[in-house]
C-alpha cells in the first residue's frame, strides 16, 4: 500500500485556500482523505475588479498567507503541491509581477490558469463516479470572480463554460452588462439540449446554504428552499446578517449574489434539485497530482 501527501492551493477572488490531502492506496481502491484545510479571506477581487490590479497591501497579505502555507506543507510532509490562481489574478495587470514576488518571498510557485483549465481541474475531482449513468447534471462552481458550469451526461463531460460572474465581482459592480445575458442564453440552450435533472453545487456559499437549511451531507436542496432562504437573507442588512444571523463578515455579503446565481441556473434550465458534495477546485488539484504521479512512475 502506498501513502502520499499532496497540497492544493486555490487562489480565488474572494479567498485563498490550502487543502492538504492524504492519498492511501489499497488493493481494491484509492482513498483521498482531507488532512488539513485553511481559508484566508483576502478578497483580491475587490482590488482587481475595481482598479485592475492587486494593491500593495493585499499583495503583502497574500505573501504572508503563502509563506504560512509553505511552512504548514513542510510540517505535514507534503510531497508535491500545486497552486492555481483563478479569475482575479487572470485579470490583474500586475498578475505576473505578483506571482514572481510571491515566489521570491515565500518559495511558492503559482500558476495563473484559464477558466477552461479551472473547469477541467474541477472535472478531475472524481464526481463522475458519483453520478447516475442515465441522467444529466450541471456542476456549478460559484466563485468570487467567475462561475464555472460543467455539463455531465451519462457520466461524461459534454460541455463546459466559464463566465465572468462571481460574488465579489457583482458586489463591486464590475460585471460586464452582456455577461449575464450570455450566461442565461447559454444555460437556456443547455437546458433544451440536455434536460439536466440536478445541479451539483460547489463553493463555500452553497456549502453554507446547506448548513443553514440544516441539511445532512449529500442531502439535496430544493429550488423552493433555496429561494425561500435567499429572500429571507436578502431582507436583512449586512450588519443584521452578521449580528442577528451570526454569519461571518466574509460570508454575509457574498452569500446573496451566490444564491441568486444558483437560482438563475435553476430557472434557466428548469432544475429543482441541488446536490452539495463539498468538492471543488482544490480536490481536483489533488486528483490531478495523484494522476500525474502515477503516469510518471509508469
Amino acid at each position: 500500500m502506498g501513502t502520499y501527501t499532496f497540497g492544493a492551493i486555490d487562489i480565488g477572488s474572494n479567498a485563498i485556500r490550502l487543502l492538504i490531502n492524504t492519498v492511501e492506496e489499497y488493493p481494491d481502491q484509492v482513498e483521498f482523505k482531507k488532512t488539513a484545510f485553511l481559508r484566508v479571506p483576502i478578497r483580491l477581487g475587490e482590488d482587481v475588479f475595481t482598479h485592475g490590479e492587486v494593491s500593495p497591501q493585499k499583495r503583502e497579505r497574500m505573501c504572508e498567507a503563502m509563506a504560512g502555507f509553505a511552512h504548514i506543507m513542510r510540517a505535514y510532509g507534503v510531497q508535491d503541491y500545486r497552486a492555481y490562481a483563478t479569475s482575479a489574478m487572470r485579470e490583474a495587470r500586475n498578475g505576473a509581477e505578483i506571482v514572481e514576488y510571491i515566489r521570491k518571498n515565500s518559495g511558492i510557485g503559482i500558476e495563473i490558469i484559464s477558466g477552461q483549465t479551472e473547469a477541467d481541474t474541477i472535472f478531475a475531482n472524481g464526481l463522475a463516479d458519483m453520478l447516475a449513468a442515465d441522467k444529466t447534471y450541471l456542476y456549478v462552481d460559484v466563485g468570487g470572480g467567475s462561475t464555472e458550469v460543467i455539463v455531465y451526461s451519462d457520466r461524461t463531460k459534454v460541455d463546459a463554460r466559464s463566465f465572468a460572474l462571481g460574488t465579489v465581482r457583482i458586489l463591486s459592480d464590475a460585471v460586464d452588462k452582456d455577461e449575464m445575458k450570455k450566461f442565461k442564453k447559454w444555460l437556456g440552450a443547455i437546458g433544451q439540449k440536455y434536460r439536466p435533472t440536478a445541479i451539483i453545487g460547489s463553493g463555500g456559499n452553497i456549502n453554507k446554504v446547506q448548513k443553514l437549511l440544516n441539511k445532512k451531507d449529500r442531502e439535496t436542496i430544493s429550488r423552493p428552499e433555496l429561494d425561500m432562504l435567499y429572500r429571507y437573507i436578502k431582507s436583512f442588512s449586512f450588519a443584521e446578517r452578521v449580528h442577528t444571523m451570526r454569519l461571518a463578515t466574509y460570508r454575509a455579503d457574498v452569500i446573496v449574489p451566490a444564491m441568486k446565481l444558483f437560482l438563475t441556473v435553476c430557472t434557466q434550465c428548469g432544475i429543482d434539485e441541488i446536490i452539495v458534495p463539498k468538492m471543488g477546485l482544490s480536490d481536483g488539484i489533488v486528483r490531478t497530482l495523484y494522476a500525474d504521479r502515477n503516469r510518471n512512475v509508469k
